[in-house]
């Protein structure tokens, strides 16, 4: 291995243990509370050494949402290449996707959406913020890519498909929060799981055009 690449290499291992640690103070202190200056003392780092990786607090917090983007676009992509599922099966893995997108790390995604819609994202560097726009895109429109195959085949009504997948997106990510500051208020109410699912099947139920029509 080069001089160039072992660089690369510590770099990028850096830039991960930094992402490590400020994801453990985020969890601990809240983006409100947490400063850069905890988080280099959790990675065992100097202030200094964190500017060289990220241009501010916002954006390393926004560079965690990457890693949960990335597995939601694997997600979508494999329900997407089942060859062997009718569309309302793939609406079933769809669904079980999500949530699976959600227990993969709770924490992070709900941050995101919390992200998405506050005025930190106009903090972000254009590179990190093209990224983000791209891997949710990405995921958005393979989302509508199944919708539209469902429309293609006369199980799905004749909508347009972006639209379902924005609306199913909105869904998903509105339930997430509402459920979780429910939960924030009250630990024994901790009911994610089943609203999700029931939200999904009434959305399920609301675009297909004949709910007992088989599944292939």
């Amino acid at each position: 291995m080069g001089i160039k690449e072992r660089k690369q290499r510590e770099r990028e291992r850096r830039r991960q243990q930094i992402i490590v640690a400020a994801k453990r103070v985020f969890t601990e202190k809240g983006f409100n509370k947490a400063t850069i200056e905890d988080i280099a003392r959790n990675a065992e780092l100097s202030p200094g050494t964190l500017y060289l990786y990220f241009k501010n607090k916002e954006e390393l917090y926004a560079s965690l949402s990457l890693r949960i983007l990335q597995y939601l676009a694997i997600r979508v992509e494999h329900v997407k290449n089942e060859t062997n599922l009718g569309p309302l099966e793939k609406m079933d893995a769809l669904m079980t996707a999500m949530y699976d997108v959600y227990e993969f790390d709770p924490l992070i995604l709900i941050n995101m959406f919390h992200l998405q819609s506050s005025e930190t994202i106009k903090n972000l560097s254009p590179k990190l913020l093209d990224e983000l726009n791209d891997l949710t895109r990405k995921s958005i429109g393979v989302i509508a890519d199944l919708f539209e195959d469902g429309i293609n085949k006369d199980f799905f009504s004749d909508q347009h498909p972006m639209a379902l997948a924005d609306i199913f997106w909105s869904m998903f990510s509105g339930v997430v929060l509402l459920e979780t500051s429910k939960h924030a208020l009250n630990e024994d109410n901790n009911f994610l799981k089943e609203t999700l699912e029931t939200a999904f099947e009434i959305f399920s139920r609301g675009i297909t055009r004949n709910p007992k029509r088989n599944a292939g």
